[in-house]
């Protein structure tokens, strides 16, 4: 099995909204369509929220990880690696492709997923916006 993992962005609509369609820049669209075409589930990492399913409805948030401390980010991730076993069971064997940032790996989640016997796949590690909007444009997502 092969879940997809999308950061959440800034740029989101006024209104309420599901999640998939919440956060409208280039950047989420992309990573969006590139997890719909290449994984058999996905979610939505969210600053504010957690692991969230793309059809959850959420209201507008201005919520990001990058300024919250690391042990901020610990318990989030803690938190969404809860929230993956509620939902998915054991993640022995499950490939995660993640599309989103350092701050929503690096203090745990990638970690947790691995120690449970996952796989962690990160196309876009490391790529400057600008790359990643290119390695999306490429992959036919913008």
């Amino acid at each position: 099995m092969r879940i997809g993992l999308v950061g959440c962005v800034k740029t989101k609509l006024a209104h309420a909204a599901p999640a998939r369609e919440l956060y409208v820049s280039a950047l989420f669209r992309g990573r969006r369509c590139y997890v719909e075409r290449s994984t058999d589930r996905w979610f939505i990492l969210s600053a504010k929220h957690g692991l969230v399913d793309p059809d959850q409805v959420l209201e507008p948030y201005n919520e990001t990880l990058n300024d919250k401390p690391r042990a901020a980010r610990r318990s989030w991730s803690q938190q969404v690696l809860r929230a993956i076993e509620q939902k998915l069971g054991e993640v022995s064997g499950v490939e995660f492709e993640v599309e989103a940032g350092a701050a929503y790996l690096d203090d745990g989640l990638e970690e947790g997923l691995l120690a449970g016997g996952a796989t962690v796949v990160n196309p876009t590690k490391g790529m400057p916006l600008g790359r990643q909007l290119q390695f999306y444009k490429y992959a036919g997502c913008l």
